[in-house]
């Protein structure tokens, strides 16, 4: 899949609820904007809007399969740092916003 294939499409960022250490936020050292996340608990935290319906990432920008961005790229959690391109979960995604599963 080349990095065009991601920039049009999000559809990870609006099918996927996205939970992870406090220790990322940048208030705590790390580099997630902590305006951008909503606290779970004492050691977990989520991107704000991934538990919403319909689902979408605060960080996210665009139309879905079309033309989309993430507004904190380079300060991304881990989860979404680890979400690879072409998986199952990303056909799942894409599935659920009608947009065709990738070529191997």
């Amino acid at each position: 899949m080349t990095e065009s294939n991601c920039t049009r499409c999000g559809a990870c960022c609006a099918s996927f609820r996205v939970d992870f250490s406090v220790h990322e936020l940048d208030d705590m050292g790390g580099q997630v904007p902590a305006g951008l996340s909503v606290e779970v608990n004492n050691s977990t935290c989520r991107m704000r809007g991934t538990d919403h319906v319909p689902t979408r990432c605060a960080a996210l920008t665009g139309k879905i399969g079309e033309q989309v961005g993430c507004g904190i790229y380079e300060w991304r959690p881990s989860p979404c740092r680890e979400f690879e391109e072409g998986s199952d979960a990303c056909h799942r995604a894409r599935l659920r916003h009608n947009l065709v599963a990738l070529d191997a």
